[in-house]
């Protein structure tokens, strides 16, 4: 519902139009951006609606003086609407993915995961490869860690390392990101 027509509350989030300025005085600037000067809220309100317009409050001063613009609020809306709707548009959402890898993992197996691994990373998405260790495997880490730099070997031309491998529990994560 159109906030001019309602009288009763504002809407919260919503621009402060019309009655639903709360200073007395204001500072009008007009429909075409020139400075009109000071005035009352009323004759503010009722030079803008001789206009067909609107006031919309779009600043305050210091001194407790809001700063209002005559126009159009549906439009103004509208407008806003498309600007944003336009920035979502062009926005990248980055996704995480997740690969795991054993120690004992095969070096087909490895290579595989790498593939898929690629695929991940050339859409632009953040990649954590897992190693877990089973059992007593938590004893040799050093191999995990050999294990992770030959998997990152067959990946490194177009990732890069974001975090370092680091033990979590009974896992071994690393981060990797696309290189730019």
């Amino acid at each position: 519902m159109d906030q001019r027509r309602n009288n009763s509350k504002p809407i919260k989030n919503q621009d402060p139009i019309n009655t639903f300025i709360r200073a007395r005085e204001v500072l009008i600037i007009g429909d075409n951006g020139e400075k009109l000067g000071p005035l009352k809220r009323n004759e503010a309100i009722q030079l803008a609606e001789e206009k067909g317009l609107d006031l919309m409050q779009v600043g305050q001063q210091p001194d407790g003086l809001a700063i209002c613009k005559i126009l159009d609020y549906g439009k103004f809306k509208y407008q806003q609407q498309k600007k944003n709707k336009e920035a979502k548009k062009n926005q990248v959402k980055v996704e995480n993915k997740e690969i795991r890898l054993t120690v004992n993992i095969g070096q087909h197996d490895l290579v595989t995961k790498a593939k898929k691994a690629r695929e991940f990373l050339e859409a632009g998405d953040r990649v954590k490869i897992s190693l877990k260790f089973k059992g007593r495997e938590i004893a040799y880490m050093d191999l995990g860690k050999e294990t992770l730099d030959k998997f990152y070997k067959e990946i490194e031309d177009i990732a890069k390392i974001e975090k370092e491998a680091k033990l979590t529990s009974r896992f071994l994560d690393m981060y990797v990101v696309p290189k730019k």
